[in-house]
């Protein structure tokens, strides 16, 4: 045999006992960021979620993730397989987006609060740590307010609108900005998710989002807060989030370099670096439940 045929021939032995020593710790890793389904019924209308398998230890807070407008649970994925391995982590599709059931019309953010807080006393989620992304923030502030009992301290990534940029115009124009800086995966999920709530319910959810106040808001919001924001995000400017931050009581400001609006799904590794000290830290003292205050438009 020539000599070069041994070569590739033991050239591709190696690669091959490579790729079988590879793939236990290939799959190990899958299955430690392995996510399930979970349909649950909320109020007569079935909520789906996406929910870690991996064990953890119990003492951790559950971490609840709460996409965008007009995405679903799916753009969580990355991130929640990220932080799989280290705390117990809940994905739902908010009701009208995802797998979730379509309600005749869009929810205003304070149903979609409401909604949110619902569905986690029916699976059993008395408290915990929640990260948001875009419109996921206003729902998650929202909820701060009107449910302080059921939040231990929020994540806001992305968070709009930016009250210079309310009208849809803005928020659209901004969103093509940043295409070029995220995955080119998440146009299918971005498209796929849009088509299945339908163009009406995305255009009524932008009103009542640009309606919504959150920079007033958050001045009553008690919980700790985490605001985090990639340098190449033109949906929301940096001078917003770094005002939103300083005037959050307990907030604070982290910057992810190079990165777009879409942290959770382009950047998960560098955004769970960030994550896991802020949520791995000591429990924040929980609110007393008490009557639901009204929180304004929203």
């Amino acid at each position: 045999m020539p000599l070069r045929w041994i070569v590739v021939t033991a050239g591709a032995l190696v690669a091959a006992l490579a790729l079988v020593g590879a793939a236990p710790g290939r799959r190990a890793r899958q299955e430690r960021g392995r996510l399930v389904a979970r349909r649950t019924r909320v109020d007569g209308v079935t909520m789906h979620a996406r929910v870690s398998a991996s064990p953890v230890p119990r003492d951790r807070l559950p971490v609840i993730l709460v996409h965008g407008l007009g995405m679903s649970s799916r753009y969580m994925i990355p991130l929640a397989r990220q932080l799989a391995p280290h705390v117990r982590v809940y994905a739902p599709d908010l009701p009208g987006f995802g797998l979730s059931d379509k309600p005749s019309r869009a929810l205003t953010v304070r149903e979609l609060a409401d909604a949110l807080a619902a569905w986690m006393e029916a699976v059993g989620v008395e408290r915990a740590a929640f990260i948001g992304n875009s419109l996921g923030c206003e729902v998650l502030v929202e909820l701060a307010l009107v449910h302080p009992h059921r939040v231990d301290r929020l994540v806001l990534q992305g968070p709009t609108p930016d009250p210079e940029a309310r009208s849809l115009v803005r928020q659209v124009v901004g969103f093509f900005a940043i295409a070029p800086f995220e995955r080119w995966s998440l146009a299918g999920v971005a498209l796929s998710d849009y088509l299945r709530g339908g163009i009406r319910r995305y255009i009524q959810t932008v009103h009542s989002m640009v309606g919504n106040r959150i920079g007033d808001k958050v001045l009553r919001v008690t919980q700790p807060t985490l605001v985090v924001w990639g340098t190449r995000d033109y949906v929301v400017p940096h001078a917003f989030v770094k005002r939103l931050a300083s005037s959050l009581p307990r907030g604070r400001l982290a910057v992810i370099p190079g990165a777009a609006h879409g942290i959770n799904y382009s950047h998960p590794k560098a955004f769970t670096a960030v994550l896991l000290p802020f949520l791995l830290a000591e429990r924040d003292r929980p609110a007393a439940p008490g009557p639901t205050p009204a929180s304004g438009a929203g």
